[in-house]
């Protein structure tokens, strides 16, 4: 009785959490043994909340709900927060992961994603409505979906970034002055 009170509350949670869970891939993977093959399947989870956190996760199991579940569970706890620009992203970047390479370009709004499958699931969990993107080189998709998320890492908030450099200049600049007026040689 408990079990079912138990599922009842996780079954209510899920509800109200505004994280969405997309599968991208499903792998079928057997392995050769005495008494013939063992089947488990391998699945690669993209959860997000559609205002800038998304996470990737790997599960495998024996099933594949199993396999879906383990990995929603590991994404959510490896979710990281992705700086966006409106409905788009701030600049142009390119990521490389594996044997992929991806472009993700900033768009105007109301062009839409323009991305493949692999892509477009991280990016539309993430929050963003419009962008350009391109694979290069290999479309696996578990690396695709690693570089895409390594791409959207790398962006930064330009207005947070200009500060920082400012700051940064200021700080040698000043240095830099203290260092000509402590000069002993006049």
């Amino acid at each position: 009785m408990q079990e079912k009170q138990d599922r009842r509350r996780n079954k209510d949670r899920e509800e109200e959490s505004p994280i969405t869970e997309r599968t991208v891939r499903i792998n079928r993977v057997s392995k050769v043994v005495k008494g013939g093959r063992h089947l488990s399947f391998s699945a690669l989870v993209v959860v997000g909340d559609g205002e800038g956190r998304v996470g990737i996760g790997m599960g495998k199991a024996s099933a594949v709900p199993d396999a879906i579940t383990k990995g929603s569970a590991y994404a959510q706890k490896n979710m990281v927060n992705i700086p966006l620009k409106g409905d788009t992203i701030a600049h142009d970047v390119s990521a490389k992961f594996g044997g992929s390479m991806v472009m993700l370009k900033p768009a105007p709004p109301g062009t839409g994603v323009i991305a493949g499958e692999s892509v477009r699931a991280v990016v539309e969990l993430v929050g963003v409505k419009d962008i350009v993107t391109k694979v290069r080189r290999s479309t696996n998709p578990t690396n695709v979906v690693k570089a895409t998320l390594k791409g959207l890492q790398m962006l930064r908030d330009p207005e947070v970034e200009i500060s920082r450099r400012r700051e940064y200049a200021q700080r040698t600049a000043l240095a830099k002055n203290e260092a000509l007026s402590q000069d002993p040689s006049d």
